[in-house]
């Protein structure tokens, strides 16, 4: 017997449709949760495309935001691998990572991108 879950999302906008607040919840969690960002992507088979939803609060400093992206990239990293078994393209796609992270602050240097 399958069981369904639904996942809610509400954004708070200002008057220029700034998001302000994002909040979320489960049927899984108990209670809501609070985010500053969030990237969801969403495969439509019958269009052989993406769908996406962006959005950041403005209260959302650049730090945080490339903590968030370092940290996307990997869980991208890991799911790809998982789906596809393509370990060289994961390792490449780790690298890349690594090297944001590094550039940009979210994770020590480990002299592997340097020239």
């Amino acid at each position: 017997m399958s069981k369904q879950n639904n996942i809610n999302i509400t954004v708070e906008v200002d008057a220029n449709k700034v998001p302000e607040k994002i909040t979320w919840n489960s049927t899984d969690l108990d209670g809501s949760r609070n985010a500053k960002a969030m990237l969801l992507s969403l495969w439509d088979s019958k269009e052989m495309n993406t769908m996406n939803i962006d959005l950041w609060t403005k209260d959302m400093s650049v730090e945080e935001m490339s903590k968030f992206f370092f940290q996307t990239y990997i869980t991208m990293v890991e799911t790809f691998e998982k789906a596809t078994n393509e370990d060289q393209m994961a390792m490449a796609m780790r690298d890349f990572a690594e090297f944001f992270g590094e550039k940009m602050k979210v994770i020590q240097p480990t002299g592997k991108f340097d020239k």
